[in-house]
């Protein structure tokens, strides 16, 4: 019977940035910040709002991938440290989860006028509600970066 082969940091952690949840999270990630943002251009100019169903689809799923992700990652990284790549993981993950309780949110009234009781008028969502969630994306987009770029360069020096 072949001995485990025992990994060394580098690996295990090349094999966590390649776990099939966090890459589904990534690309869900990648996707909602590109159409929230062709949503929020639009509205703007256009005074529309291409692909909205498919930017509230895409938005529940990233929610409930983000919640089975953020699970385990805080069982990885429990407790509370006072350290700068975790004071921005804190921070990306606060935003992260006001901006898909806003969308959620956002979402139900796009249910309400596109499925439940379809309406020919544009979704009338809250003007407060619409702002926090946008505001709270572009917090998401900032810290999430900043946290994945200090924990990719803590564990090139691992004293740090």
């Amino acid at each position: 019977m072949d001995e485990p082969v025992a990994r060394s940091p580098e690996d295990l952690r090349a094999r966590r940035l390649r776990a099939p949840l966090l890459l589904t999270l990534w690309v869900l990630l990648a996707f909602e910040a590109v159409g929230g943002l062709i949503i929020f251009v639009a509205r703007l100019v256009w005074g529309a709002t291409p692909g909205e169903a498919l930017h509230v689809v895409a938005g529940v799923l990233l929610t409930a991938t983000y919640a089975l992700y953020q699970w385990g990652h805080w069982q990885q990284v429990r407790p509370v440290r006072l350290q700068l790549h975790y004071a921005l993981g804190l921070i990306a993950a606060s935003s992260m989860a006001l901006t898909n309780l806003t969308g959620l949110w956002l979402a139900a009234y796009w249910w309400q006028d596109r499925v439940a009781t379809p309406v020919t008028v544009e979704v009338r969502y809250p003007a407060l509600l619409s702002a926090v969630h946008n505001v709270a994306s572009m917090v998401v987009l900032s810290f999430v970066a900043a946290h994945l770029g200090a924990v990719l360069f803590r564990s090139r020096n691992p004293r740090r």
